[in-house]
Order: structure tokens, then C-alpha cells, then sequence
């Protein structure tokens, strides 16, 4: 596991944010440098122990989605070129795993859209026939397609956890007008991404964005369809009725989960294979969606 980051420190660049994943450093009055580390976060609580590659999969995943998505309007990235990057982010540690993006004024939401019946959805659904304030058809049973993606919209918590709210509960803390450009930019950017995804034989299960302001505009920002942000299904072993395999940290939350673990810090320990099948699902889930060798992406 020696190539695994937990942590990164980069002499000459302030550090202003260290979240449950990434490091946001200080480039000058318009751009930051976002590093990706290889933290796991699962049910909001960071593990101690990283994951190999992580990072830099989220990083080179999210590159490729920004240039992919780019007719669905602006987004917070500017280069993923280490030539661009401040000096002392161009070591072949860190540039993996450093974007060169623009300071935005964040919208304190994360968007979610779900296509299929999982994860929080599942467990509220099966209390109340609803997902987030939305009624849902009775006898659906886990990972089934829904008639339609449904917005979901939750809290952003730095620490502790997210909050799922209504549609409603977003319109009062942000207005109602950006409350429904959040909600038709996050739905035409999941479709977008799982008419991909159903190319290559994945289902985009769902996905969360984060957006904020640039120059007045609205961006998406942070990352975008990669295995932290979205629950990816393979189509030729996907199976409703249960939680199918997918390309992300289920495979984490499954276990821990398994285990009787309360989702309360500290998280437990994880074993070799656990993080070994983590990283391997990473990786597959950067080879399925780009068509690149993962060896051959650097």
C-alpha cells in the first residue's frame, strides 16, 4: 500500500480547506489547485486507512466528465496540465491528482439525482413509499429503475452528516429561481452521464453535484460521476431485488455494514482485501467509462 496518499502538504501554497477527501490550496486571487487524496469517506466518516490510486482516479475521472459535459454548461475547471500547475505541484506524486480550477461561491447543497432505487433511498422508501418528500409507485422493490431520475437534494456537511431535505426545503434556504436551475442542471448532466455509461454497459444508479458561482454564473464544481459521487452497476450482472456490484465504495459500505458498524467515528479497520477490491473497483470503473488503460492514463 506504500502508493497510497493520505494527506498532502505543499510547501508555498496556502492550504485553505482540508475536507473529508480533498485538499483546496490557494493559487492566486482567481484559481485554486484541488488535490485529491486517497481518504475513503463512507457514511461521512473518514477511514484511516486510504486507498491506492484513489485519488488519482478522481481526479483523471473527473477531467475526462468535464470535457465531456461541457455543453451543459460551465464548470469550475481550467487544467489538469502539471505544466500549469503552481511549482511545487508538479511532482509525479501530486499531479495525478491536482486540477487547476477557478474560485467559485459555492451553493451549500450537494444535488442528488437517483435513477434506480438504492442506498438512503431504498432504506426511506421502504418506511414510507418516498424518497426526500417524493411519493414513488407501491411494490419497488431494491435497485429497480425508476419511472423517472427525481431530484434529491441534500445538506452539506463539513463534518458529521448530510441531510437528505425536499425540493421545497432547498427552495427556502437558496430561492426558489436557483432551486430549479440546480435541478434541471443536475438532471440533464445525469443523463448525459448515463447515456454514457450505457454505452459501455454501466448503469449510473445515482450521482451527486455540487455547483457555485463564477464571474455570476452558475458551475458545477469539485468532481463529477466518479466512484465517490455516483453508484455505477454493471448491466450484464445487474439484478433488482438487491444491492447489485458496483464500481465504488459500496463495496466498503457493504462490509462495514455487514459487520454491525453504527456509521459513528471512529470507522473500523479495514482488511487487505477490502482495500485491494476497493482500488480494483476504482480503476475498473476509469477503464469501463474512458475506454483507457488505467496504466497508460498518467
Amino acid at each position: 500500500m506504500s502508493n497510497a496518499l493520505p494527506y498532502t502538504e505543499i510547501a508555498g501554497l496556502p492550504l485553505i480547506h482540508r475536507g473529508k477527501v480533498r485538499e483546496t490550496y490557494a493559487v492566486d486571487d482567481r484559481h485554486l489547485l484541488l488535490v485529491a487524496s486517497d481518504r475513503l469517506s463512507a457514511f461521512d466518516v473518514v477511514f484511516e486507512q486510504p486507498i491506492p490510486d484513489k485519488g488519482a482516479v478522481l481526479t483523471r475521472l473527473s477531467t475526462w466528465w468535464f470535457a465531456q459535459l461541457a455543453d451543459l454548461g460551465r464548470s469550475h475547471f481550467v487544467s489538469a496540465d502539471r505544466e500549469r500547475f503552481p511549482e511545487p505541484a508538479r511532482t509525479r506524486e501530486l499531479a495525478p491528482r491536482s486540477m487547476l480550477v477557478r474560485r467559485a461561491e459555492r451553493v451549500d447543497a450537494e444535488c442528488v439525482v437517483r435513477g434506480y432505487l438504492a442506498g438512503s433511498g431504498w432504506v426511506e422508501y421502504q418506511r414510507s413509499r418516498s424518497v426526500c418528500g417524493q411519493t414513488l409507485p407501491d411494490g419497488l422493490r431494491e435497485a429497480d429503475r425508476l419511472p423517472e431520475p427525481i431530484f434529491t437534494p441534500s445538506t452539506k456537511a463539513e463534518v458529521g452528516h448530510d441531510e437528505n431535505i425536499s425540493r421545497d426545503q432547498l427552495a427556502e434556504m437558496v430561492g426558489g429561481d436557483l432551486a430549479r436551475q440546480l435541478e434541471d442542471r443536475s438532471i440533464a448532466l445525469y443523463n448525459e452521464g448515463t447515456r454514457r455509461a450505457e454505452a459501455v454497459g454501466l448503469i449510473l444508479a445515482d450521482t451527486k453535484f455540487e455547483f457555485g458561482f463564477i464571474d455570476g454564473e452558475l458551475a458545477v464544481i469539485d468532481e463529477v460521476l466518479t466512484p465517490d459521487s455516483s453508484r455505477f452497476w454493471d448491466r450484464e450482472t445487474y439484478q433488482p431485488g438487491s444491492s447489485p456490484q458496483s464500481f465504488d465504495k459500496q463495496f466498503v459500505r457493504d462490509f462495514v455494514s455487514d459487520a454491525g458498524w453504527n456509521r459513528e467515528p471512529p470507522a473500523p479497520i479495514l482488511p487487505d482485501e477490502v482495500i485491494s477490491g476497493t482500488r480494483d473497483r476504482y480503476v475498473a470503473a476509469f477503464e469501463r467509462l474512458t475506454g483507457r488503460p488505467w496504466e497508460a492514463s498518467a
